[in-house]
């Protein structure tokens, strides 16, 4: 269909037509089996939970032995090749194939989509990713627990096609802008690194000590102690339970989602209308340290501003006794691999996961002297400081990005080749 007419998915600007895929691209093109053709040569293998949904991005193929293909092992992708997920395309685990994929193998759970010579491989890509085409998908769909597109409708989808030059310059724009997120992340997970090998160091090492012992919990510093949570623990309970509907107005109620080790989100925190008795029994007071005891294992928040709240009936509130522990450094030993290997021995469920106040005082931890702990807490929330802020950098390029991608994809805003 020409620009400037109504279509199905909008009006399409001058110059533009309203396409579907069929007509830009072919679909399947080529299969082969590894396991009969090449039994004992390794080959790369590209399945849905390879790709990080939403940034186009391969980042976990795997590498087989034909011999070992699994029966979905058949679509041969080649460098430029688009493949979308046809199982759950509301996740967009779409990519394009890089140089390094060239006559590799993926799941037959995508189309693999070889573009004709009037479409931008990257530019189809990111139309891909457009609300306007996961809303087609969404309607197309069929299946419950297991929503899928099959080949045909693939080819049904309608997308916006603009002229080759101006596809160049909106995947050039969009592309410019991923490069930002993923130099971002990059930095993320250096930061994460950084903190793992602290904390490991610090929680196990502390801070300038020469002299060490064999205990329960692994080797520590001498001057360490060596105790369960209980026996730091002042008191315990667990949280509120209401079937009532969420208030405008009322006390806060603090949620699991609301735990964001180590601080707590008021901000979207809904409200409810109780009883003067029952916010005395519920209430959270500064250093009350929150532990989330069903789904969300490991999370928690602490407790650090006089806003009047209750703790809902998934939390359990600990009161300690800190003369003897920092909250925020049980807050570092909490996120650790220890504690986390030990909340998996006491977790209870198959697929409702709890655990509980008397199995999570049981658990031994390491104690450093009070002074040591602040040190060694504060060293570790500076590290999460920085993690944050290059967290919230990467979320105000991701909206940019959005922003980008619903003006350009639909031709709102137009771009001309000198501001490239």
């Amino acid at each position: 269909m020409e620009g400037g007419r109504m279509t199905e998915i909008g009006k399409a600007p001058e110059g533009w037509k309203i396409v579907r895929l069929e007509d830009v691209v072919e679909i399947n093109k080529e299969s082969r089996d590894p396991a009969k053709e090449t039994l004992n040569d390794r080959f790369l293998y590209i399945d849905i939970e390879s790709i990080e949904g939403g940034t186009g991005v391969i980042k976990a193929a795997k590498e087989l032995l034909g011999k070992d293909a699994p029966s979905r092992a058949r679509r041969v992708v080649h460098q430029n090749n688009v493949i979308m997920s046809m199982v759950r395309p509301y996740l967009k685990a779409f990519a394009l194939v890089p140089r390094g994929y060239n006559n590799q193998i993926c799941s037959t759970g995508f189309a693999v989509l070889s573009c004709k010579n009037v479409i931008v491989p990257c530019y189809l890509l990111y139309t891909l990713f457009s609300k306007n085409v996961i809303d087609q998908c969404n309607k197309m769909m069929v299946g419950g627990q297991y929503p899928a597109l099959n080949q045909s409708q693939v080819a049904k989808i309608e997308i916006p096609l603009p002229p080759l030059p101006e596809q160049r310059r909106i995947a050039e724009v969009l592309g410019t802008v991923d490069n930002a997120i993923q130099k971002v992340g990059g930095a993320i997970e250096k930061t994460k690194r950084l903190k793992k090998g602290l904390m490991q160091r610090l929680l196990t090492k502390g801070i300038e000590h020469e002299r060490f012992k064999e205990t329960e919990v692994g080797r520590v510093p001498e001057e360490w102690e060596v105790v369960q949570v209980g026996n730091i623990t002042k008191e315990h309970k667990q949280g509120f339970y209401t079937a009532e509907n969420y208030s405008e107005e009322g006390i806060n109620l603090v949620r699991i989602t609301d735990l964001q080790n180590p601080e707590i989100s008021y901000a979207t925190m809904p409200k409810i209308k109780i009883d003067d008795g029952t916010f005395k029994q519920f209430k959270v007071d500064v250093g009350d340290f929150l532990i989330a005891r069903s789904g969300a294992i490991g999370r928690y928040g602490v407790v650090k501003e006089p806003i009047p709240c209750i703790f809902g009936s998934y939390i359990i509130r600990f009161r300690f006794d800190n003369l003897r522990i920092d909250n925020l450094y049980f807050g570092k030993l909490f996120e650790s691999n220890f504690i986390s290997n030990e909340l998996r021995k006491i977790t209870q469920g198959a697929t409702n996961k709890n655990i509980n106040a008397q199995n999570i005082k049981k658990i031994k931890i390491s104690l450093p002297p009070l002074p040591e702990q602040r040190r060694i807490a504060e060293i570790l929330s500076a590290v999460d400081k920085k993690l944050e802020l290059e967290r919230r950098r990467k979320e105000k390029l991701e909206r940019v990005k959005k922003g980008l991608m619903d003006e350009l994809l639909t031709g709102r805003k137009r771009i001309k080749e000198k501001h490239i």
